[in-house]
């Protein structure tokens, strides 16, 4: 009896044989070193995907603005999930590049039968029967082999809109890395506007109680009506309103930028005050915009769009052509595994289908010509954020200037005011304007900082920067 393992030792010999003996035809090396050559750059993966560092620990620290974005791009989620999305489209390069390849394929197969015949000899009266029966026990093993010979470049053209689409998603990295950039500078901005305004606010209800004291002190003496008591004490009652709703935003705006940094919301979290104006230097607006063909993502994402949709038209049309591929096979068949092999060259030429890849190739030239336009969408999208990024610079700047100046007349005003209340020739009404208008200068200015630093954010996003 032959055991299955000298059975398969015959069917071993020949796929050593076989894939020893193969050559590759000369135009499939030439499109595998094309394919190859022009791979798409590999990201900062490690074999299996992104890595998983975990975010430093934050306890007890005050960490900067250059610190809260470095931590974003390290710990943030979106990104990791953007490397795996740019490690699946290399893969998908690989397996459009497969086709390419030497097919092998191995079989193995046990068949058993049994038959029984009846047959008559003789003759006369008394006919006698014969009974046979038979068994058969079939084994096949083979391997196979396929090679596509030439495919007038449909798969090449397949592969390089592969790897388009690979880059594409790993512009999709850098595009998430400065859309999470700007989320982070602008929450913390966001938290240290807050944190002015708690300190703001603060000083209001310390104005508005001081105040109260001397309208309450004047009206024991006599010298203030009760109306200027209960005015201050609104006044006092508006500032705590005031420092109630500045708290709550400071702790919303940290949960912003935890969220930002990959963090949990919930983690305690302190930063340093960066609302210092310090003025930039903003290129001219053809600089910004050359800037930003050369940098932003989306723009390089819309051309790459552009070659890959142009490679599926090649393909589409490279389908109109035949194939031409070469196959063999090699193995035994039954009990003692007799040699068989068989080699075949084949040309697969789909004359008509309906129309089908007719209407694929239409689509696909619609799809470039889409994907063109695209790019000149992208361009003028572009050119208006870069210009808006640049007049909001400009105007924050200007802001800033001018809310100085108003915090300082704000705060003469309301000293002259406080010095009539309490010399008893000014009135509450008078004092309480001041303050009011000290308060809101005080905003504005606040305001005009988070505004210019998140001008300055967005206008680095615009032209591609990080």
């Amino acid at each position: 009896m032959t055991t299955p393992m000298r059975m398969a030792r015959p069917v071993v010999a020949g796929v050593l044989a076989i894939l020893a003996s193969s050559v590759w035809p000369a135009a499939v090396w030439a499109q595998a070193s094309m394919t190859l050559q022009a791979s798409p750059p590999p990201a900062t993966l490690s074999p299996i995907g992104p890595s998983k560092a975990p975010p430093p620990e934050l306890a007890g620290k005050t960490i900067s603005f250059e610190e809260a974005v470095t931590i974003a791009l390290q710990a943030q989620p979106q990104i990791q999930a953007r490397l795996y999305d740019y490690a699946a489209a290399r893969f998908r390069v690989d397996q459009a590049f497969a086709p390419l390849l030497p097919q092998l394929t191995g079989t193995l197969s046990s068949q058993w039968s049994s038959s029984t015949v009846l047959s008559t000899t003789g003759t006369g009266a008394t006919v006698p029967v014969t009974v046979s029966r038979s068994f058969e026990d079939t084994f096949l093993g083979q391997v196979s082999l396929s090679q596509l010979l030439f495919d007038f470049g449909k798969t090449a053209a397949s592969v390089d809109a592969a790897r388009k689409l690979a880059e594409v998603s790993r512009y999709d990295i850098e595009l998430q890395r400065q859309l999470i950039t700007q989320s982070v500078k602008e929450a913390y901005t966001n938290v240290n506007f807050a944190q002015r305004l708690i300190l703001v606010q603060r000083q209001a209800l310390e104005r508005a109680e001081l105040n109260f004291k001397s309208a309450k002190g004047f009206f024991e003496v006599g010298t203030r009506p009760k109306s200027d008591v209960a005015r201050a004490a609104v006044d006092v009652a508006n500032a705590k309103v005031d420092l109630i709703r500045a708290v709550n935003a400071e702790r919303t705006a940290k949960v912003a930028l935890n969220t930002a940094m990959g963090y949990q919301a919930d983690r305690p979290l302190r930063v340093q005050d960066n609302l210092v104006y310090t003025p930039s230097q903003v290129d001219t607006l053809p600089k910004l915009m050359d800037e930003a063909l050369r940098q932003q993502p989306e723009y390089r994402q819309a051309k790459l769009s552009v070659e890959a949709s142009d490679a599926k038209q090649r393909q589409t049309f490279r389908d109109f052509f035949p194939d031409l591929t070469g196959a063999g096979t090699y193995g035994g068949a039954r009990t003692d595994l007799n040699e068989q092999w068989s080699a075949t060259l084949s040309l697969t030429w789909s004359i008509y289908d309906g129309g089908n890849r007719i209407a694929k190739y239409q689509e696909a030239k619609a799809l470039t010509e889409a994907a063109r336009a695209n790019v000149k969408a992208t361009e003028l999208n572009i050119s208006k954020d870069v210009e808006s990024a640049q007049i909001a610079v400009q105007e924050t700047s200007e802001r800033i200037q001018a809310a100085q100046t108003a915090v300082e007349s704000a705060q003469e005003n309301f000293r002259l005011a406080q010095g009539r209340f309490d010399a008893g020739v000014g009135t509450i009404l008078d004092l309480t304007d001041a303050q009011s208008a000290l308060n809101q200068a005080l905003n504005g200015e606040a305001l005009a900082l988070a505004d210019y630093r998140i001008a300055l954010a967005r206008l680095d996003r615009a032209v591609g920067r990080r």
